[in-house]
């Protein structure tokens, strides 16, 4: 048995696979619900209606998805040039901390100025963060898979450090986390009395703009030309490491992204629980969604809405959330297999 390459999939074959991949995904999802004790199909149920059965359930949801577009994109972004961006968590973090930096004192009174200031702060500090791993990678032939990896740890460190000294909230009755946010400083909601916030429409832009950028301009096209065939690329004048570097700047500067809006659109503070591994999620996000910075979006809300369904199923049917867990590497792992089943057929010899 071996793999042959198909130079020109059908449209049934791209779409087919990946929607037989997401139905053995549900069957799979029913299976481990009724090991767990409960009815399976009913339990699916739960999933939706505690994700979307309710204007609260839904915002919760979009609310949820809004860190997972820009780390999403991020690696959506990079992955699509082959460059392999596994540090979105400590971007993440590197953008929640200069945004709690310089929304605490340095803009305090600048009134509309301040949040844009603010986001693009985030977005230097993500970019610098990734810059590092994609130099020595360039320079030095150093694995980023490693590089972007060790950061996350390296970050976390930073950030434990910070919040148990210079950033410290002297009003927090010893708890790790930082002073919070001036009110003038924050992201307004969306919606009154609810907490999903214009960060989400950001994320929205955001996956467009990324959009544009790959379709309509010089810089898409030589980041799709680098990630099919370096050597080819090269070879065509395309700067492929001056391309990986623009590459870094706008992956890290999207997945720091996700920390601003999570700092400045819901918690007003950073400390160390700020993120449960939305860069990491990330990666499922951007593999569910082919890459594509729209799919990013519905993939996005996909996920968030298994996660926050799972909570609401939980607790209604007395199942464990690890079943979302499980629900989610199913499907990534079925969506690796139904992509590569779409651009290879199996055959004897």
């Amino acid at each position: 048995m071996r793999l042959e390459p198909i130079a020109n999939p059908s449209l049934a074959r791209r779409l087919g696979f990946p929607a037989l991949a997401l139905a053995a995904t549900v069957i799979i999802a029913s299976l481990l619900a009724a090991l767990a004790g409960a009815e399976p199909f009913g339990t699916l149920g739960l999933i939706v209606k505690g994700a979307a059965g309710s204007k609260f359930a839904l915002l919760e949801t979009l609310n949820r998805a809004t860190p997972l577009i820009f780390t999403g994109l991020a690696i959506a972004v990079a992955f699509r040039a082959k460059l392999w961006n596994i540090g979105a968590e400590a971007q993440l973090y590197a953008g929640a901390i200069v945004t709690v930096i310089l929304g605490t004192s340095a803009l305090s009174g600048m009134g509309g100025f301040a949040l844009p200031i603010m986001a693009l702060g985030a977005m230097v500090a993500g970019a610098v963060i990734l810059l590092g791993p994609v130099i020595l990678k360039t320079r030095f032939g150093v694995d980023e898979v490693v590089t972007t990896l060790l950061f996350n740890f390296i970050m976390i460190l930073l950030v434990s450090y910070l919040l148990e000294g210079p950033m410290k909230d002297p009003m927090g009755m010893g708890w790790p986390k930082s002073a919070p946010l001036d009110r003038d400083l924050r992201l307004p909601r969306i919606v009154t009395g609810l907490r999903l916030h214009w960060g989400f429409a950001l994320a929205l832009i955001s996956a467009m703009l990324i959009w544009l950028v790959q379709t309509r301009t010089t810089l898409g096209y030589e980041m799709r030309a680098v990630g099919q065939n370096p050597q080819a690329a090269r070879f065509a004048g395309i700067p492929v490491n001056l391309v990986l570097v623009k590459t870094a700047l706008l992956s890290g500067g999207l997945a720091a992204l996700a920390g601003f809006s999570e700092v400045a659109g819901l918690k007003g503070h950073l400390s160390l629980d700020l993120s449960p591994g939305f860069g990491y999620t990330g990666i499922i996000v951007a593999m569910l969604a082919l890459l594509h910075p729209l799919g990013v979006v519905v993939t996005a809300i996909f996920v968030a809405g298994i996660f926050v369904g799972a909570d609401s199923m939980s607790r209604a049917a007395g199942v464990p959330t690890y079943i979302a867990d499980m629900l989610l590497a199913t499907a990534l792992l079925l969506m690796v297999l139904a992509i590569g089943l779409t651009k290879f057929r199996v055959v004897r010899g």
